[in-house]
């Protein structure tokens, strides 16, 4: 193992985009949008339109400072050096915070739904054989990790464009559901109370949720420091974010609520196998459970180097224990894997003393996370343009959309986010976990980052002042 190696620029064109793909079609798609649905009825596809917009203008602003200077670390070093070292030191370890929260989230489910095939299996040997593997695998190298969450990926968009297809046949061809007493059709996104049942407040209400299952989807700009081409790469993966949208959420919750009326998704078991089993495939169940295995081990997969290059980057900078600097001959950061893959054993012994009932406060903490990452990215890309001439303004390969409205609006958004997961019962012990967790931050780096960069800086301008004088 060696200090002194670099990262491998080992992810091309294919990875990249694939590992966006990946990282925005995870649980938050197969489970999450049910509980959005009974939030906010037929009315939260504006829900996931408006929130699809922000967050295309947050990859946008990330896409802008990535091309123009492609870094490990990504979002902290931008904030770090846009904003101040305050605000890259919060954006990272933040970011780390939600993708640990996430991942364990996602291997609690992984043993869920093994349990689906092998009843009797303990949970513990599924999981701990899946954390063993996937560590595997983020230590050889960065293009195998790349391959796999392409074939990954591969499997979670076949499903849903078939189960996208499949529901327009059951809708066109006149199929119809008699054993529930309804039909299908268009016409049940507003026969049923109308189009926004619960009227705004659950509209409201549904964006927290939404938001949540678009998180991670910012891993995009912590593949900029092993991009074989970041210039050409980043923007493929970025501009074809809104059709991702579009596609693998806006249309499949279309149909869905097409299909069935928005008020029984979910009561007699998952829509998508309901789809299925409509269409005559009796493997539907079996057919489902494969997916939503794949999407679990593609999400750990990207959660754990997410986490490990941001510590790898901020370790660098002097904002995470100098052992995340250590690489291997591969040019992987081993010691984040392992810490990660530690983190993960950890959780599989919280997750039997912690109740079922917490999911929607770990959702809601993890979504907290997800827009203090979103909102910091924002104000960097502001900060980096006040700082830019005119000629350095134009010479942007990848400039933000719609300046300075787009960012204004997605700044606007994200604040609106936080404030609503205060005003609700249900999300508010996330604000008051995330401002805690904020707070420790902020006496973390008071404690031990700041006084270290200071001497740093005194110990350079100590060598300015001597080489002068020579």
């Amino acid at each position: 193992m060696s200090q002194h190696s670099t990262l491998q620029r080992g992810l091309n064109t294919r990875h990249i985009r694939f590992l966006a793909l990946g990282s925005a079609i995870g649980t938050g798609l197969f489970y999450g949008s049910a509980t959005a649905i009974k939030m906010a009825g037929p009315s939260v596809l504006i829900a996931y339109i408006v929130a699809g917009i922000a967050i295309y203008i947050v990859m946008r602003a990330l896409g802008e400072m990535a091309v123009r200077n492609p870094v490990s670390g990504s979002f902290s070093e931008y904030a770090s050096h846009y904003i101040g070292p305050l605000a890259g030191f919060t954006t990272g370890w933040t970011y780390v915070f939600e993708m640990v929260i996430v991942a364990l989230a996602d291997v609690t489910a992984f043993g869920i739904y093994m349990g689906f095939w092998y009843p009797d299996v303990p949970r513990w040997i599924w999981i701990l054989s899946l954390i063993m593997f996937l560590g595997a695998i983020n230590l050889i190298h960065v293009k195998v990790f790349g391959e796999l969450e392409f074939w990954l990926s591969i499997v979670k968009v076949t499903a849903i464009v078939a189960m996208i297809l499949g529901g327009f046949g059951l809708m066109f061809y006149g199929f119809h559901a008699d054993h529930s007493g309804f039909t299908t059709g268009i016409q049940n996104l507003w026969i049923h109370d109308g189009f926004m049942p619960n009227g705004i407040a659950g509209l409201v209400a549904c964006l927290s949720v939404v938001v949540f299952a678009f998180g991670g989807i910012e891993i995009i700009g912590l593949t900029a420091g092993e991009s074989q081409d970041p210039k050409t790469s980043i923007p493929r993966a970025i501009n074809a974010v809104p059709v991702r949208i579009l596609l693998f959420y806006v249309l499949t919750i279309f149909v869905l609520m097409s299909i069935f009326p928005w008020n029984q998704i979910g009561s007699q078991g998952s829509p998508f196998v309901q789809i299925f089993e409509n269409l005559g495939i009796g493997s539907a169940a079996t057919i489902l459970n494969i997916v939503v295995v794949t999407a679990a081990i593609s999400a750990i997969n990207s959660d754990v180097f997410g986490a490990g290059r941001m510590l790898y980057g901020m370790s660098n900078r002097g904002q995470a224990p100098q052992v995340f600097q250590k690489i291997s001959k591969n040019g992987v950061p081993w010691m984040t894997v392992v810490v990660m893959a530690g983190v993960l054993l950890i959780g599989v012994v919280l997750n039997y003393l912690i109740p079922e009932n917490v999911f929607i406060i770990i959702a809601s903490i993890a979504t907290f996370a997800t827009v203090w990452v979103w909102l910091m990215i924002l104000l960097s890309q502001v900060a980096m343009r006040r700082k830019l001439s005119k000629e350095e303004i134009k010479a942007l390969d990848f400039p933000v959309i719609g300046w300075p409205y787009a960012p204004a609006f997605a700044i606007v958004f994200m604040l609106f986010i936080l404030a609503m997961m205060g005003y609700f019962p249900d999300s508010r012990p996330a604000i008051y976990v995330g401002v805690t967790w904020l707070i420790l931050l902020w006496i973390a780096y008071t404690i031990w980052v700041k006084p270290k960069q200071n001497s740093v800086k005194e110990n350079q301008t100590l060598q300015q002042n001597i080489e002068l004088e020579s």
